[in-house]
């Protein structure tokens, strides 16, 4: 892995803690819409599976969604300002933290609904096949979405088309409080590839050169058409489920065990004992991320309310729909569709 690259890294996966950590923040504040879900200690996962992929390369995202969104490229103020339901956040304040979508970046938008995004990624991936322009598509989920029947329908399709798409999955240990070990009855979700026929990788989603390396394996294969990749990345969330989860459901040990394998310091010490870097242009950078997290934050938060006549707008593509709830509404035929 270049110095650079890595260094690239080191500043994006502090982009996205410094996100999350003002994210607690304003929800402290009850400035925040809808139910926050953080991603400190996964960092490395979403950037280094991003770090591989152009705007024109799909992902599919969870209701934990931000730093997926971050690595893939998105406005932090638009980001926040969705949080915060503002009228110019990316879902026009509709969607909240769990539903944020940027389809300039090429991401197809977080679900609320666990397991939600696999099948969508596999649409999207059979669509990249046919037009054949080698691009690929990105699904990831949570260890709790591997017990889904959306998981398994969608990775049986995607191995009988042999279709472009990785599935990333975040074994952070636990679905909600559920433990891993208390929901299934294999060692490495990963092993589930062999089922379908797919390739299966276990990577160390702490250790951001094994995620950035694996990973450009994966892409190699799925654009020599040798079909979808399941990857399974081992991590843990260090904050709770959700903010407000009293985490009652784990040790303050095992905790403090996955710590110390934290992403970002894993991969300063990296920068400094092997790549020669010096302490102080990492903590430059952590100062300027944290910065321009603070002023997109303040941003934001002086970013329009929307406007309640928009409330509908939206709801269906008016290419496709060219009549929406309005014109029904309006419609002078007793309320009864043409």
């Amino acid at each position: 892995m270049e110095k650079k690259i890595l260094l690239d890294a080191y500043r994006m996966m502090n982009r996205i803690r410094e996100f999350e950590n003002e994210a607690i923040e304003l929800a402290k504040a009850n400035a925040t819409r809808a139910a926050v879900h953080t991603y400190q200690g996964e960092e490395a996962i979403a950037v280094g599976v991003c770090a591989h992929m152009t705007r024109e390369d799909f992902i599919t995202s969870t209701h934990r969604g931000h730093g997926h969104c971050i690595a893939k490229g998105a406005q932090l103020d638009r980001m926040f300002a969705e949080l915060l339901g503002k009228g110019e956040g990316y879902c026009k304040g509709k969607g909240g933290s769990m539903h944020i979508a940027d389809l300039t970046t090429g991401n197809l938008g977080a679900n609320g609904i666990v397991g939600g995004g696999i099948p969508i990624a596999v649409g999207a991936a059979l669509s990249m096949q046919l037009d054949a322009k080698g691009h690929f598509t990105v699904s990831f989920f949570g260890d709790g979405a591997a017990n889904e029947g959306s998981f398994h329908e969608a990775l049986n399709m995607a191995s009988i088309w042999d279709l472009p798409v990785i599935f990333v999955c975040e074994n952070n240990q636990y679905g909600i409080s559920t433990h891993v070990s208390q929901s299934m009855h294999v060692k490495n979700i990963a092993d589930r590839a062999m089922a379908y026929n797919m390739k299966g990788m276990v990577v160390d989603g702490n250790d951001i050169r094994d995620v950035y390396d694996a990973m450009g394996k994966a892409v190699e294969y799925v654009k020599a058409g040798k079909g979808p990749v399941l990857m399974e990345m081992k991590t843990y969330r260090m904050a709770g489920h959700y903010f407000g989860d009293n985490q009652n459901y784990r040790t303050r040990e095992e905790v403090n065990s996955w710590k110390e394998k934290d992403p970002i310091l894993q991969c300063g010490s990296l920068l400094l004992e092997e790549y020669g870097v010096q302490e102080e242009v990492l903590k430059q950078i952590c100062k300027e991320e944290r910065l321009a997290v603070q002023e997109a934050s303040e941003d934001a938060k002086k970013m329009s309310e929307p406007k309640i006549e928009d409330l509908t707008e939206d709801l269906y593509d008016p290419e496709l729909a060219p009549i929406t709830w309005k014109t029904f509404l309006k419609a002078d035929n007793g309320g009864k569709m043409r």
